[in-house]
């Protein structure tokens, strides 16, 4: 029989002390902490136990690339268990605008890696799709290629949808665009999550794209033009609107620590999600890599540009560092903090179980607060797939 491990921390910060019992994968007791640790203990009674992070925008991870029809399991898993260490249990790896063919391929490269490797199974419930239906003009389309922006069209989703053999349940688009209204109908129909980004809308679109089903703003304050209206603006409207959540990229690059703090304070904690937006440059040194057709480098700051110019192109960033930022940005308490990268985007996809609770799944992550905040270990269905040495 499998040797479950046993789970020592705090579930909040002053709280006494708990053992996590395991089986099957799944959380089985929740009890105070036992007199001493034995080889089965994970964790400490100076450890915190919080739900397992989930990213819902990954574009690559530890010098990988997942927008590449080459893409293959065994990079796919070494991206994986390199987003282990930060917490991660479970993400959502992004393909960006691209020629249709080339999107088509990365999505059914994912999805091939994903049946073929069965760890990738139980991390990647799903695959977003940022594009191609995005504003084509210059700061609202970011490094997206402007020569493969597309109008919204339910045909060519179901095509790029096929090539994921039906993984997309995300999709990030502009509600200004012709036909934008009715695909986020028809896809809010077919149970896909529809997130308003690189978009240059107006409060019209805005509220249109909210009757007809969208959900969340993405990246909330970027992929935006470097100057707006001082009032009426595409994201002082996001901000109001109660219906929408919003995911915010705290690296300290794509917004300033106030921003982060306004946004949180406006929005709630309860409708803020935490997304990294990596690309292959996290967890890897500086230099330069790539993010599907498009070039990119990293300095030595975590800073991730096109070379040569200030505009970013997806982030170095890590989960536990965003959590580790956002605590100290907003003023937040830890365990709201983590709930931003954990509870928070579960919601968003309507999981009515998880959290650390007796039936829940055993997808946890322990950490020792610091400063800086560090993961001591990360557990997956039960199975400790990261320990600190």
């Amino acid at each position: 029989m499998k040797a479950w491990p046993v789970v020592r921390g705090r579930l909040h910060e002053g709280a006494a002390p708990v053992d996590i019992t395991i089986v099957g994968g799944r959380i089985e007791t929740i009890r105070p902490a036992g007199a001493g640790p034995d080889l089965s203990t994970v964790g400490g009674l100076d450890c915190l136990i919080a739900e397992g992070f989930l990213d819902i925008q990954v574009n690559g991870f530890a010098s990988v690339d997942f927008n590449r029809p080459e893409l293959t399991a065994v990079e796919l898993t070494r991206a994986t268990q390199a987003m282990w260490r930060s917490g991660v249990t479970q993400f959502f790896p992004v393909v960006i605008t691209a020629p249709v063919k080339s999107m088509r391929g990365a999505l059914a490269a994912i999805a091939r890696a994903r049946d073929e490797e069965p760890i990738l199974r139980r991390v990647i419930p799903g695959i977003h799709l940022e594009g191609p239906f995005l504003a084509p003009d210059d700061g609202p389309r970011g490094a997206h290629p402007a020569d493969a922006i597309r109008d919204p069209d339910w045909d060519l989703f179901r095509q790029l949808q096929d090539a994921a053999r039906g993984l997309i349940r995300f999709v990030t688009m502009a509600p200004e665009r012709p036909g934008a209204i009715d695909l986020i109908s028809r896809l809010r129909q077919a149970g896909i999550v529809v997130g308003i980004g690189h978009s240059d809308a107006t409060e019209t679109d805005i509220d249109q794209a909210i009757r007809a089903g969208a959900q969340i703003s993405v990246h909330l304050g970027n992929g935006a033009h470097a100057v707006l209206p001082r009032h009426r603006n595409y994201i002082q409207m996001q901000l109001a609107a109660d219906a929408l959540m919003a995911s915010l990229i705290v690296d300290g690059h794509h917004l300033p620590s106030y921003v982060v703090k306004n946004m949180i304070r406006c929005k709630g904690v309860e409708r803020v999600v935490l997304i990294t937006d990596a690309m292959a440059a996290a967890a890897a040194p500086p230099g330069e890599y790539r993010l599907g057709q498009v070039l990119a480098e990293v300095g030595p700051d975590g800073y991730v540009r096109l070379p040569g110019t200030p505009y970013l192109a997806g982030s170095a960033l890590t989960m536990d560092r965003a959590v580790d930022n956002v605590a100290r940005f907003a003023g937040l308490a830890l365990e709201d903090a983590l709930r931003l990268a954990g509870r928070q985007p579960r919601r968003l996809f309507a999981d009515p179980g998880g959290g650390v609770t007796p039936g829940g799944p055993a997808d946890l992550v322990i950490l020792r607060k610091g400063p800086p905040l560090t993961v001591v270990a990360t557990i997956v269905e039960g199975e400790v797939v990261y320990k600190q040495g």
